[in-house]
């Protein structure tokens, strides 16, 4: 018979935590809309690569605010993401709202300068 280890406590608390967003950084509770974000765009090479999942609302913006061939090149971290001046406001104003805040991102994906 296999015996099952016992889970100390910051592991059951790991398991019971709602994933974070990594661009906000709030919890994102099962019951609020939510999706992967593909690091490096599937139609840039990423199909099949890391994932992260993300509040819709947080997804949404990163894509408005930047084109496939950016988030491609400078922006398949967290990290850089993070950094990008428009998504770090973002990240700054959403983080005041409730974990189930909803709205519209203004403006369509970027179009590429070149």
């Amino acid at each position: 018979m296999a015996r099952r280890r016992a889970w100390t406590e910051a592991e059951e608390e790991a398991e019971a935590a709602p994933p974070v967003c990594p661009l906000c950084l709030r919890p994102i509770p099962p019951d609020v809309p939510q999706s992967l974000h593909h690091l490096i765009p599937r139609l840039k090479g990423g199909r099949g690569g890391p994932t992260v999942l993300m509040h819709h609302i947080c997804h949404k913006e990163v894509h408005a605010a930047l084109t496939e061939a950016e988030l491609a090149r400078s922006y398949n971290t967290p990290e850089a993401l993070r950094a990008h001046p428009r998504l770090a406001r973002f990240a700054e104003w959403v983080a005041k709202r409730p974990e189930g805040f909803l709205s519209r991102v203004p403006g369509g994906p970027r179009r590429s300068r070149n």
